[in-house]
């Protein structure tokens, strides 16, 4: 069964565009549990543009479900005395994803590699392992990059799927033929495995058919866009139908 995580960064977008606390990022993520998402997924970047640092920490002994904190172990928020590596390790989530976020940069855009930073994600991976936290490595659909990434230590990779939903109107089949490959790559490596960016309504459900081992999607933008229109509590519904 592949869960349902949802990326509540967006939410924390428009609250940040007035100030106050309208919409209630909190408030939000104990909903979407209540409406069924299976994890809660936050991003904190150093500028705390979306999600802050105070709110990661918040949001931990709300929820119930998996929480999942994403983000690039080098990062140090600009309002808090710590850095990234710090935050996790204070909140301890079920899991931690490592992104390679350049600094400033809209959203995730490439994921790790693994070759060329083989020793620094061992180091980090082991410090979080360590605390008891599952490890997550942000990965493009590159078998090499896979394989490198299992030497890690780590448990999981997640693919970096913008490229499929680019490519899936033109051909679905076509889109999805490298993130096959991979996934098959990270089993065979004993990975588990996640993945995200750009999965949406239209996507998901074909996603899902061929990759059905997949541990965990994270969902953001598409599923918070899709609120807008049907309401947080059908569009999680909606995301979970394309899952079963």
């Amino acid at each position: 069964m592949t869960k349902l995580s949802v990326n509540i960064n967006k939410v924390a977008t428009i609250r940040n565009a007035r100030g106050g606390n309208t919409p209630d990022v909190l408030k939000f993520a104990v909903d979407c549990e209540r409406f069924g998402a299976e994890g809660i997924t936050v991003h904190p970047r150093p500028d705390e543009r979306h999600i802050r640092y105070a709110d990661a920490l918040a949001i931990k002994p709300l929820i119930g479900v998996e929480y999942n904190i994403e983000g690039n172990p080098k990062g140090v928020s600009k309002s808090r005395p710590y850095g990234f590596i710090d935050l996790v390790k204070e909140i301890r989530p079920a899991q931690v994803t490592l992104v390679p976020d350049a600094e400033g940069v809209l959203t995730s855009n490439a994921g790790w590699d693994t070759i060329h930073n083989q020793d620094y994600l061992k180091d980090v991976v082991k410090e979080f392992k360590q605390c008891g936290i599952r490890v997550s490595i942000f990965i493009d659909a590159n078998p090499k990059m896979i394989e490198m990434a299992a030497r890690t230590g780590t448990d999981r990779v997640e693919l970096y799927t913008e490229s499929y939903a680019r490519e899936y109107p033109a051909g679905r089949e076509a889109a999805i033929a490298p993130f096959v490959e991979a996934a098959r790559v990270a089993r065979d490596c004993a990975l588990g495995l996640n993945a995200g960016h750009d999965l949406s309504l239209e996507n998901l459900a074909f996603f899902h058919q061929q990759i059905p081992w997949c541990d965990e999607v994270s969902i953001g933008h598409a599923l918070i866009s899709d609120a807008l229109y049907l309401g947080i509590e059908e569009t999680i519904h909606r995301y979970l139908a394309c899952l079963k």
